[in-house]
């Protein structure tokens, strides 16, 4: 009994940081109707954030010499989560503002620049890593440069091309912006695993026999919070009705003066910085190996998750990740370990065997 009550433990955490990462692609699918696979590569740059800022940003290392600095461990623990998530809300914008509204809006000198630099990334790297001075230099050089000649094609492109409302483009356009965000990692963060040492002085309490560890408790609480936060942002704020207007009928919207880009921006800066927050929790608490294919993974569970509780709806990926993460946690605690990679996928087809619409999601007939 003891062992299925700390594998579900072990479940509730593992669901809760899912959840987090799920609401994200629920947000998205819920105002553009659209899968951003993206967004599982946005939680490995929260991861690479959360090192970078507990290794070379932040002062953890001289405050670990200080047996009095737990308490501004935990101060500067939590500047750090606060970064990863304010740099992958900029990276969601970012991903919304040059990768998928120009499928709905079209092509300017905008999007010109950045592509320039785009491409200037990998081609630069040839002069040295990013973050040094002649690769810095060659990036600032040969991204002007490109995206100064760039800019009469994208004139042309936009009087040429026609814009297209179909879901494949958009589908595609994700699987792309995932690939650019994964070789963009091994380009910028390198090949190198990175791990993040002791932040915060770890414990496990035992409770008649039940071991919680303390990470395992932080990451739970903080998704809560998070959690909790983003209901209050959805359902009691003006941005947030804007969006509940957006998933309903984004024309009708449009029509009631609601700027609809700025919304959907905001809901990706929303879903991103939930998903840095859970990357770089993950990263700090757990002290796994940090790669450019960190986020692969987790993002495709997460993406189960939201299927299984229904695309769209947030209750319904906060449920689905429970359900994922403690039927994970049980099977990696049977003789059948090796397949709790396996579970999430079986889930999700015996779900939309049985409700192809998710758990809470429900049937709406699309008119033709």
């Amino acid at each position: 009994m003891q062992a299925l009550v700390q594998q579900l433990i072990y479940g509730i955490q593992l669901g809760s940081l899912y959840a987090l990462i799920a609401l994200g692609y629920t947000m998205v699918y819920g105002v553009l109707k659209l899968i951003n696979f993206a967004h599982g590569d946005v939680y490995m740059v929260g991861a690479y954030v959360g090192f970078y800022a507990c290794t070379s940003w932040l002062p953890f290392k001289e405050l670990a010499t200080n047996p009095n600095a737990g308490g501004t461990n935990i101060l500067l623990a939590i500047v750090a989560l606060l970064l990863s998530m304010a740099i992958c809300a900029v990276l969601g914008m970012t991903i919304e503002r040059f990768a998928y509204r120009p499928l709905r809006n079209g092509l300017n000198e905008v999007d010109a620049i950045f592509w320039g630099f785009a491409i200037a990334l990998p081609i630069s790297s040839k002069f040295g890593p990013l973050f040094s001075v002649k690769g810095g230099l060659a990036f600032i050089v040969i991204g002007v440069i490109l995206g100064f000649l760039m800019r009469p094609v994208m004139a042309y492109m936009r009087k040429r091309i026609k814009l297209s409302s179909s879901r494949l483009n958009a589908l595609i356009t994700a699987i792309g912006v995932s690939l650019a965000l994964e070789n963009s990692g091994l380009l910028v963060f390198g090949s190198d695993q990175k791990f993040i040492g002791n932040l915060i002085p770890e414990s496990n309490w035992n409770f008649g026999g039940i071991q919680i560890n303390s990470g395992q408790f932080i990451i739970f609480c903080v998704s809560i919070i998070l959690m909790a936060a983003l209901r209050f942002i959805v359902l009691y704020t003006r941005r947030g009705k804007a969006m509940r207007a957006i998933s309903h009928d984004i024309e009708a919207a449009k029509l009631m003066g609601i700027d609809t880009d700025k919304v959907i921006s905001f809901t990706f800066a929303l879903g991103a910085s939930l998903a840095g927050a859970g990357g770089m929790m993950v990263a700090a608490m757990t002290h796994v190996k940090v790669t450019p294919l960190f986020g692969l993974q987790p993002g495709l569970k997460a993406f189960v998750a939201a299927v299984l509780g229904g695309a769209g709806n947030i209750p319904g990926a906060v449920l689905g990740g429970i359900i994922m993460g403690v039927s994970e946690a049980y099977v990696a605690g049977s003789p059948y370990s090796t397949y709790k990679d396996a579970i999430a996928f079986c889930l999700l087809i015996i779900v939309l065997l049985v409700r192809p619409a998710g758990i809470l999601g429900k049937n709406v007939a699309e008119k033709v």
